[in-house]
């Protein structure tokens, strides 16, 4: 006998979880595994590895996409998006064949993406690779660069990240370079990496991230470290088992 699917339902909202874990309740070949909001989400893939996730894009602790790069293509499971409205979610996804329910939905819509993350999930399962999921993430980052909203104090700051010069490991933020200010952001070097175009940003040790555009001269150090230098003479240290990856960005 075929085992069941596993899923997971990842979304901030109770009730959206709720609403999702009900519907799955009359399906004999598909189990709910877990749940969580955004934050605990990739803990969550990672214990449980399940079969289909139903994915909310929209959650304030990490955003859908963003999760998608936490947790790895290789260990991405079939997904069924779940939005209340994203303009350029839904434009992508009808692009790249890619499921998606548009909240409220009713148990029809619901049960028709369910078949289809059974298919993928399926052929996944007998080692069939889908990579539309993957192209789907590097057209995101091809299309829409990255914002981030940062609280100072009275107001909001709209960060572009073509802005930043470089960010910085500061305990449980982060901290972005934008010429003369810096301004903390409460996420993890790992999560605002995984929103940064690869082309243009480059994780040069594990504390930092520098935009290569910015990037003035390299100076050798001990025993393959290096030192980047940034245009308004930062420096930065280049750590020897990233160096090949920093430079490969400058070949392209």
């Amino acid at each position: 006998m075929t085992a069941a699917l596993r899923a997971v339902i990842i979304d901030d909202e109770p009730l959206a979880r709720d609403s999702i874990r009900a519907m799955l309740e009359g399906e004999n070949d598909v189990v709910v595994a877990g749940e969580a909001s955004g934050d605990g989400a990739a803990a969550l893939v990672a214990r449980t590895r399940p079969d289909i996730m139903f994915l909310d894009i929209q959650m304030p602790d990490v955003d859908g996409f963003a999760l998608l790069q936490q947790i790895g293509p290789d260990a991405v499971p079939a997904v069924v998006f779940v939005t209340a409205y994203d303009r350029y979610a839904l434009r992508a996804f009808d692009a790249h064949a890619i499921d998606y329910l548009l909240k409220p939905f009713d148990d029809a819509r619901f049960h028709d993406a369910l078949d289809r993350a059974r298919e993928r999930a399926r052929a996944r399962r007998a080692g069939e690779v889908d990579a539309r999921l993957a192209e789907l993430l590097a057209d995101k980052r091809r299309v829409e660069p990255a914002r981030f909203l940062v609280r100072e104090r009275e107001k909001s700051v709209v960060i572009d990240a073509g802005d930043i010069d470089w960010i910085e490991a500061a305990d449980y933020y982060v901290s972005l370079h934008v010429g003369k200010h810096s301004h903390l952001l409460r996420q993890t070097m790992t999560e605002i990496e995984a929103q940064l175009d690869p082309t243009q940003f480059s994780r040069v040790h594990r504390s930092a991230i520098v935009n290569i555009d910015r990037v003035r001269e390299i100076h050798p150090m001990f025993r393959g470290d290096s030192v980047v230098v940034l245009h308004d003479g930062t420096r930065v240290r280049l750590s020897r088992s990233r160096r090949e990856h920093f430079e490969s960005l400058f070949r392209r």
